[in-house]
């Protein structure tokens, strides 16, 4: 057997191993969306051992020492790993990386970090629900334990931090320090301008949020704006749950899911418009490369930023609003509404106002919420701050930040799963995207300059299209920051951002 063939072999054995495991972790997927869709509370602890094990098994799969061999044997491979953005090369590029990274840790960690995961789920949405987070507390501690010792397992440079461990599984190559310091320039720039819009005597009335609408008439106005968007229902589903999420559970099964709240329609809207951007990039997809770095996203941020484009730079703006209004008011059929024109609607969907709750923060505000949870996971990890004193860290910060007094943990520290979920480094990704979705619109808007007359018409496959050719369909072919500079020509910073909330907030407010 010659060279060539046997690293041939070796690279076709390796991914039929690592379909095998995607294939593993799509169920893990499906049972992980049945449980915060249909499943009842009385099933969550078996459920957790069904996931523990599926993640224990799947764990040991990607962990082989016969997958070390194989990797080995077709890296040296030069017509395979030679070129650096060739699909193979990508491939053995991330498989490494994950293959490093999972050794690391020990199967049982694995497995106690997704049962206790799974459990926590639970007892947070109690605690919320009671506005108790004493009641979460325990549960927040031990996560944090197993965030910290997954850390520690994972390792960092001598001059890092823990918290760069774990922005590693959601942000590739970026560090905790190299966040801050896009964040900060970026505050700097916010805070007077929100303080401007404040202090403005010319505001959107807002009262669009406050018509009563029936559930189901919502329901028929999020699959209508998902589908004409270009959410394949051939593919997919959307259902209901509290928190919004989007979960592709394999090839040709992506769902979503949104809430509806009977006083405030525009909520449901925009978290259906977030969660369908989400599906769009994971329908995007090469299905034929399932389990392979070459069929997976980029990172949490490049996935946030498409679902911020869809939600903000598409659904916030006066084209889209032209094009909406008349189907919302057909669809909902409320006498109310046939008073707001296009543009009313337009000027309340950007009402700015300092909330204390993040999903349903207004453009302006929503990344002072997540500079707040920066920095106090990293002085959690840290051990700067202790899980019993968060709520009132909390509070002192969104006091400073936002400027409003939290009246309680339900709308405090408690108000997001994510942590529940241990997924600590997860948050920063939510302004990263914020940052890319506005670089990446500038540009589009550069090769497509009559995109918003398209927004009039209701034609949006132009700009999923562009989405599908230069971001889906690349995979992982580049790191998340390399991305930005091959599409835009541009490291990433808060120039575009700023231009796109100040270009359509001043005129709103008059300022």
């Amino acid at each position: 057997m010659t060279t060539t063939s046997a690293t041939n072999t070796a690279y076709k054995t390796l991914s039929k191993a690592m379909y095998n495991a995607a294939l593993l972790g799509s169920t893990a997927a499906l049972l992980g969306w049945e449980q915060e869709t249909y499943m009842p509370n009385g099933g969550r602890e078996h459920r957790a051992n069904q996931l523990a094990q599926l993640a224990g098994m799947t764990h040991k799969m990607i962990t082989a020492a016969e997958i070390g061999e194989l990797l080995s044997t077709s890296e040296a491979d030069a017509s395979l790993a030679g070129e650096p953005t060739s699909e193979s090369a990508v491939n053995l590029r991330e498989w490494r990386r994950a293959y490093d990274r999972a050794t690391k840790l020990p199967q049982s960690l694995v497995e106690e970090i997704t049962k206790t995961q799974s459990l926590s789920q639970g007892e947070w949405a109690k605690a919320r629900a009671e506005s108790d987070f004493s009641r979460f507390q325990p549960w927040l501690e031990k996560i944090l334990d197993l965030t910290r010792q997954k850390a520690e397992c994972y390792g960092y440079p001598s001059d890092g931090e823990p918290y760069d461990a774990l922005l590693e599984e959601y942000e590739p190559g970026a560090t905790a320090a190299q966040i801050e310091r896009i964040f900060t320039p970026l505050r700097d720039r916010l805070t007077p301008f929100v303080a401007e819009i404040a202090a403005s005597t010319s505001k959107p009335a807002g009262v669009l949020h406050e018509i009563q609408i029936p559930k189901e008439d919502q329901k028929a106005l999020s699959r209508f704006v998902s589908e004409s968007l270009g959410f394949d229902f051939g593919r997919g589903r959307i259902d209901e749950t509290t928190h919004p999420f989007c979960s592709t559970v394999g090839i040709g099964d992506t769902r979503i899911t949104t809430r509806y709240r009977d006083d405030n329609f525009a909520d449901a809207l925009g978290s259906t418009m977030h969660e369908t951007g989400h599906a769009i990039y994971e329908q995007g997809l090469r299905g034929e490369c399932f389990g392979m770095p070459m069929g997976s996203t980029v990172s949490l941020g490049i996935h946030e930023s498409q679902s911020r484009m869809w939600e903000n730079q598409v659904g916030r703006s006066i084209a889209f609003w032209e094009w909406f209004a008349p189907h919302a008011k057909r669809i909902l059929g409320v006498p109310a509404l046939d008073a707001f024109t296009a543009e009313r609607m337009y000027r309340d969907a950007n009402i700015v106002e300092p909330s204390y709750i993040r999903v349903e923060a207004d453009e302006a505000t929503y990344n002072m919420h997540i500079m707040l949870r920066f920095e106090l996971e990293r002085a959690l990890l840290r051990g700067d701050l202790s899980v019993k004193d968060l709520p009132a860290a909390w509070n002192r910060k969104f006091k400073e930040y936002l400027g409003i007094d939290v009246p309680d943990d339900r709308r405090g520290c408690l108000q997001d799963v994510h942590w529940a979920f241990g997924l600590m480094g997860y948050f920063p990704t939510y302004t990263l995207g914020n940052l890319y979705s506005a670089q990446f619109f500038e540009t589009i808007k550069e090769q497509i300059p009559d995109l918003d007359d398209q927004f009039r018409r209701g034609e949006f496959s132009d700009l999923k299209s562009w989405l599908n050719q230069h971001i889906h369909r690349q995979g992982m072919r580049y790191h998340a920051g390399d991305l930005c500079t091959h599409l835009t020509g541009k490291e990433l910073g808060a120039d575009p951002l700023m231009r796109h909330l100040e270009g359509k907030l001043r005129p709103i407010y008059g300022i």
